[in-house]
C-alpha cells in the first residue's frame, strides 16, 4: 500500500502491512468461536438483503403506499450496502476492523428494531437505507479479521467457510421471510423478518471481544474524491436497475454508460493518488495482472446468475402460480439443503484434494439443475406447480455449494494483508451489482415473456434461459480467473 507523504515510510510503490494485536494464548484458542461469530454476522446481513422479496407485497398491503415502492424495500437496502463498501473496508485499515465491526453490528440491530417498528412504507426505506449503510461497516471487517486470527493450514479453512455462509445467506432470506411472516410470531407478522436480528446481533456482540483486532501498521487516510466517485459510479449502475421489475429501458442504458464513464475515471484517479504517494481507496496492484479482476467479473455474473434463479421462482409462484409466501419459501428449502451438504462436502474433502476443479464441476452441476428447471416447467400443465422444481433447485443448489468454497478461497488466497480490506471491499460491491443485475434482468424477462396473454410457464422459461446465458459467462470469468496456475484451498496468503 502506497503511504501518504507525511509519514517516514512514504513513497511510491511502499507498502505497510496490516498488524493484528497478538491477545493471549486463552484468547487465542477462542478463535473459532470467534469465527462463528463473525460468519453469523456476515450471514445475519446478507440475510437481510433478500428477506423481504417473500415478504414484500404483505409489507405493502399493511403499510399501504404505492405498489412501486415494493422493490425499494429490498432496493434501498442493497444500494447503501453496495455505495458504502469501499469506504467502511478502509474505516478498518485505519481505526481498526474489530472496532468498525462492532459499530458496525450495534447499528444495524438498532436499525433493525427501527425497522419492525416503521409506521409507513417511506420510513421502512428510508431505515433500510440506514440498515445497509451498517451491513457495509459490517462485512467487509470479517475477511481481515479471519487472516488475523488464523495461519497456516488453518487459514484456507477458515477463508473457505465464507462462501458456503454468503451462499447460504442469499438463498435462505426469502425461505426465512416466507416462513416468519406466515408464521406471524406473537402477532408481529412481517415486523419478524426484522425482529429476529436482535438476538443474532446480541450473541455476536458477546463474542466481538475475544476478535483479535487488526489495523493498518501506518494510519492511512481517506480518499474524499475516490469515495465520490466509486459512490457515484455505483449509484449510477444500480439505481436504475433496482428501480423496477421492467427489462431496462434507454434511460437506464443512459445511466448505465455515464457510470461506467465515472468509474473509469474513478480507475484513473486511484493510479494518480498511488503515484503521488497518496492512500487510495483501493489498492491498484489487486486490479494488476488478470487473476483478481477475472474474480470480479466472476462473483458479479455468478450471484446475478444465482439471484436471477431465486427471483423467478419467487415470481411464477406468487404471481404466475398465486401461491403464498410460505410455499415459496418451502419450494427453496431443497436449493439450500443441497447447498449446505455441497459447501461442507467441498470445503472439507474436496477442495483440498482438486482444488479449482471442484469450482468448475459447481459450475457444471449448476447449469444442470438449470437445465432441469426449465424441462420441469416445460413438462407442468399451464397453471400447475411444476413438481420436478424441488428436484431441479436440489441440483442447482449443489453447484452453488460446490462453487462458493473453491471461489472465495481462490480469490482471496493470493491477496496480501495490506490488499485485504480493499479486496473485501470489492468483492462486497461487485456481489451486491451483480445480485442487482440478476433480479432486474430476469424479472423483467419474466414479465415481459408472461406479458399479452402469454401463459406465465413461457415467461419462467425465458427467464430461466437468462439465467442460463449469465452461467455462461460466469464460466468463461471462472477459467481466466484459475488459468495460469493453481489455486487450491491448501495455499496460504502470498
Amino acid at each position: 500500500m502506497t503511504q501518504h507523504s507525511d509519514t517516514p515510510a512514504a513513497r511510491p510503490g511502499h507498502r505497510t502491512p496490516t498488524v493484528p494485536d497478538r491477545p493471549a494464548p486463552a484468547a487465542y484458542r477462542w478463535r473459532w468461536t470467534a469465527l462463528v461469530a463473525l460468519l453469523t454476522a456476515e450471514a445475519m446481513n446478507l440475510l437481510d438483503a433478500t428477506v423481504v422479496q417473500v415478504a414484500g407485497p404483505v409489507i405493502h398491503a399493511d403499510l399501504g403506499g404505492p405498489a412501486a415502492a415494493i422493490p425499494w424495500y429490498g432496493a434501498a437496502y442493497t444500494l447503501a450496502f453496495a455505495l458504502g463498501l469501499l469506504t467502511a473496508a478502509r474505516l478498518g485499515d485505519i481505526a481498526g476492523r474489530r472496532r468498525v465491526f462492532r459499530t458496525g453490528v450495534t447499528a444495524f440491530a438498532v436499525a433493525s428494531l427501527a425497522c419492525a417498528l416503521a409506521p409507513s412504507g417511506g420510513a421502512l426505506i428510508g431505515l433500510r437505507a440506514v440498515q445497509g449503510a451498517a451491513a457495509a461497516l459490517i462485512v467487509p471487517q470479517t475477511f481481515g479479521l479471519i487472516r488475523a486470527m488464523f495461519e497456516g493450514a488453518e487459514l484456507p479453512r477458515a477463508l473457505g467457510a465464507i462462501g458456503p455462509v454468503m451462499g447460504l445467506a442469499a438463498v435462505l432470506g426469502p425461505v426465512l421471510g416466507g416462513v416468519l411472516t406466515h408464521a406471524d410470531v406473537f402477532g408481529t407478522g412481517w415486523r419478524a423478518v426484522f425482529l429476529v436480528n436482535l438476538p443474532l446481533a446480541a450473541a455476536v456482540l458477546v463474542i466481538a471481544p475475544r476478535l483479535r483486532e487488526d489495523r493498518a501498521r501506518v494510519r492511512p487516510r481517506l480518499d474524499p474524491v475516490g469515495i465520490v466517485l466509486s459512490a457515484a459510479g455505483t449509484a449510477l449502475l444500480v439505481c436504475p436497475l433496482a428501480s423496477g421489475t421492467g427489462v431496462p429501458g434507454p434511460a437506464a442504458g443512459v445511466a448505465a454508460g455515464l457510470g461506467a464513464a465515472v468509474l473509469a475515471a474513478f480507475a484513473v484517479q486511484q493510479r494518480r493518488a498511488a503515484a503521488a504517494g497518496r492512500t487510495p481507496l483501493v489498492e491498484p496492484s489487486l486490479l494488476r495482472g488478470r487473476a483478481f479482476p477475472a474474480a470480479l467479473a466472476t462473483s458479479t455474473l455468478f450471484f446475478a446468475t444465482m439471484n436471477g434463479l431465486m427471483i423467478t421462482v419467487v415470481l411464477h409462484l406468487e404471481l404466475g402460480l398465486h401461491h403464498g409466501p410460505l410455499a415459496t419459501g418451502l419450494t427453496l428449502l431443497p436449493w439450500s439443503a443441497g447447498l449446505a451438504a455441497a459447501s461442507w462436502a467441498a470445503g472439507a474433502r474436496l477442495v483440498p484434494r482438486y482444488g479449482t476443479r471442484v469450482l468448475h464441476a459447481g459450475l457444471a452441476t449448476l447449469a444442470a439443475g438449470l437445465a432441469a428447471a426449465v424441462l420441469a416447467h416445460r413438462a407442468a400443465p399451464a397453471g400447475h406447480y411444476p413438481p420436478g422444481l424441488p428436484f431441479a433447485l436440489a441440483a442447482a443448489g449443489l453447484g452453488v455449494g460446490l462453487f462458493t468454497p473453491p471461489f472465495f478461497t481462490a480469490a482471496l488466497s493470493r491477496v496480501s494483508p495490506q490488499e485485504t480490506g480493499s479486496a473485501a471491499g470489492l468483492l462486497n460491491a461487485v456481489q451486491q451489482l451483480g445480485g442487482t443485475l440478476g433480479t432486474a434482468l430476469v424479472a423483467g424477462v419474466y414479465l415481459a415473456g408472461g406479458g399479452a396473454g402469454r401463459p406465465a410457464t413461457l415467461g419462467a422459461q425465458y427467464a430461466l434461459g437468462t439465467a442460463g446465458a449469465l452461467l455462461g459467462a460466469t464460466a468463461v470469468a471462472a477459467r481466466l480467473m484459475t488459468a495460469g496456475g493453481r489455486a487450491d484451498a491448501a495455499e496460504g496468503p502470498r
